[in-house]
């Protein structure tokens, strides 16, 4: 540990939106407690005169010495074109949210699928079982379908507005688990009924996407319910699952592992999860 007392690091978060994100304090609380000097920036478009494309943004922060970035909605499957190499992970999601830049290379991984993953077994108290109704086929969207198929969901519907990226989605769950595990849903309005779990996993219900993935009436007391938004952290869908009398879980879990990952990839030195949680938490309930 002595050796890396002092060491400089700093990275980002390219993303749209991100101003309520808790990304950026739980890396640097973790970073100061491990002795390092350690800068996180969020690299936002929405906040600039101009607006950038991903691949600038990235340039920038290879010139300006950052050590990586994470990357979030929407820029997390266009991310992968600018990719030197990917993990194994990245690869079969088909996405990235975690890029670390070493010796003039652009390295992706995906956190979110470990992070997912841990999350639900310490939220739900087990692993995912049944037929699972998965809202959303993005970047975010194909890194969970991964996780459940991973963690045991029996079968996986997919619904998104955008029938294409379901439809590829499904392609690449097929090419990785096999036939029959995972189908374009027509709607998910047409496969909650039939569903033990629903998880939504586009940014409706995010403080700037406000509304609801699904409608109220179709929560039922016998689904389980997650959402990874976690700001507003409590967001109007998981409210009204719990009214419906769901066990619900928010997207914090998923922030928080995902971020442990970010950083160990970062740095090359374990995070502490606990440590990390507590500075999550100290943002209270918004």
């Amino acid at each position: 540990m002595a050796a890396t007392l002092g060491r400089s690091v700093l990275v980002g978060l390219i993303g749209r939106g991100t101003a309520l994100s808790r990304t950026p304090l739980m890396h640097e609380a973790e970073g100061a407690r491990q002795g390092l000097r350690y800068v996180y920036r969020r690299i936002d478009p929405a906040e600039m005169a101009a607006t950038p494309s991903f691949e600038e943004m990235l340039r920038a922060a290879e010139i300006c010495g950052y050590a990586g970035v994470n990357v979030t909605h929407p820029y997390k499957q266009e991310a992968v074109s600018y990719l030197d190499d990917m993990s194994e992970e990245a690869r079969a999601v088909g996405a990235v949210n975690t890029i670390v830049l070493k010796d003039g290379r652009r390295v992706g991984h995906n956190t979110d699928l470990s992070g997912f993953a841990e999350s639900f077994r310490r939220s739900m108290g087990g692993e995912p079982k049944g037929r699972v109704l998965l809202i959303g086929a993005g970047g975010a969207g194909s890194a969970v379908a991964h996780a459940l198929l991973d963690s045991g969901v029996g079968t996986l519907l997919i619904a998104d507005t955008n029938r294409a990226g379901a439809e590829k989605l499904v392609a690449a769950l097929e090419g990785r688990f096999g036939r029959g595990r995972a189908a374009v849903a027509p709607s998910a309005e047409a496969a909650a009924p039939d569903a033990d779990g629903i998880v939504n996993a586009t940014p409706i219900g995010m403080a700037d996407h406000p509304g609801m993935p699904l409608p109220v009436s179709l929560l039922d007391g016998r689904h389980w319910v997650i959402d990874i938004i976690y700001f507003p952290m409590e967001t109007a869908f998981v409210r009204a699952a719990k009214a419906a009398g769901c066990r619900t879980a928010t997207g914090a879990g998923m922030a928080l592992f995902q971020a442990v990952k970010a950083f160990e990839l970062f740095t090359g030195l374990p995070a502490d999860p606990e440590a990390m949680r507590a500075t999550f938490d100290s943002f209270g309930a918004e």
